[in-house]
């Protein structure tokens, strides 16, 4: 039979009419065993809302045509709220904003609070002022054909964060492979022994000038800020022998360095001590001049003297002459004729001992001298009656 013909009602409360038991809905205790209704869900919705928000009375919700409208405002109103203020965002002080609308390149904005409407703009934070780094090394041929091992680190910095984003693929790793070939090409025109010794400076400064001409002409928005040039070795199985080299290269230097510094503190000296001893070879020669000059001056002033009286003035000349001798003689001359014991004071003494005293010390000193008289008997005189006694003192 039939599911929906009439009169089945066979014990069975007429479900077989119906497979989702809408036959019995009237019926009290019975279950509805069919998909609820799409119309009736939505009424019992909008007269919830219509409940909250103030709509109907009596326990009776709006219909869809009114109380349900507002609903679905409010709604609406709320997500429009949430999504004005998930809009809101901030950029760091160091940092530039690079904004794209709907994927499109649109602005940079500044640090600070900005705005975007979501699902529509996207913003990518660029920092603008920290200091990067990357390091770039490998082995690599010389000019000479020899192998070496460099190593040099590059520091940069974001310029431009539109360009650093999408100018390039991979700004940081173009940076690389640009540092490794500029490197390369500036190791390739060097010779190995200036790149081990004295030309690490001329490469680090031609490794840089490469390196910004490369990006600049890739327009990458990095500005290369520093080249530093870390380690040149030779390989390893040659690294004793080119050590040795390198020893005997700076100890060359440290000998031609030594003896540059004792060049410049001999000749110094000796060109002082030779201009010293021509400056004494003048002076000695213009005393010596001066004093022959002041000589024939004054022999010519007593020339006319002498002439006059040659007698006093021969007698002058000797007294004077014997007063310059005895004055820087110490001798002490004692007539011979003289008998007896003779009391000497000696003067030069005590004046020596009077100026060699210091500290107002007083050495005591005998007053005098007792002068020792010794006879002598002469062995060649003829007259035995007479007697001659010579008298030396002695102190």
């Amino acid at each position: 039979m039939a599911w929906n013909e009439p009169g089945n009602n066979n014990g069975n409360n007429g479900r077989d009419n119906d497979p989702w038991g809408n036959n019995n809905r009237g019926n009290k205790g019975g279950r509805d065993q069919g998909p609820p209704d799409l119309d009736e869900v939505f009424n019992k919705l909008s007269q919830k809302l219509g409940g909250k928000f103030g709509g109907g009375k009596g326990g009776k919700g709006p219909s869809i045509g009114g109380g349900g409208a507002l609903g679905i405002g409010v709604i609406a109103a709320i997500a429009i709220a949430i999504w004005v203020f998930a809009g809101f965002y901030t950029i760091g002080e160091a940092e530039r904003g690079v904004v794209l609308r709907l994927g499109k390149y649109d602005r940079v904005v500044d640090p600070g609070l900005n705005w975007r409407p979501r699902f529509i703009d996207e913003v990518t934070p660029v920092n603008v002022q920290a200091i990067r780094s990357l390091r770039s090394s490998g082995l690599m041929l010389t000019k000479d054909e020899n192998v070496v091992t460099v190593a040099m680190d590059v520091q940069y910095r974001v310029a431009d964060p539109y360009k650093y984003l999408f100018r390039v693929t991979n700004a940081d790793d173009s940076l690389r492979q640009a540092t490794d070939s500029a490197l390369r090409a500036v190791i390739g025109d060097s010779l190995m022994d200036s790149i081990l010794t004295s030309g690490r400076l001329s490469i680090r400064q031609n490794t840089q000038v490469t390196l910004e001409d490369i990006v600049n002409n890739y327009d990458m928005g990095i500005e290369v800020v520093a080249v530093n040039f870390e380690d040149a070795r030779p390989p390893e199985e040659v690294k004793d022998a080119f050590d040795d080299a390198t020893a005997s290269r700076e100890d060359a230097q440290r000998f031609k360095r030594e003896a540059e510094a004792y060049q410049n503190d001999i000749i110094p000296k000796a060109k002082g001590r030779a201009e010293r001893l021509l400056k004494e070879a003048q002076g000695y020669s213009e005393r010596v001049i001066n004093g022959a000059l002041g000589e024939v001056a004054q022999f010519e002033k007593l020339l006319p003297e002498y002439q006059a009286a040659p007698e006093v003035t021969r007698n002058r000349l000797y007294l004077d002459t014997m007063e310059k001798v005895y004055t820087n003689s110490s001798k002490v001359l004692i007539d011979s004729e003289s008998s007896g014991n003779l009391l000497y004071l000696p003067i030069d003494k005590l004046t020596g001992s009077q100026s060699g005293t210091k500290n107002n010390t007083v050495t005591e000193t005998s007053t005098y001298d007792r002068i020792e008289l010794e006879p002598h008997t002469s062995s060649q005189s003829t007259d035995s009656g007479s007697r001659s006694t010579s008298r030396q003192g002695r102190y």
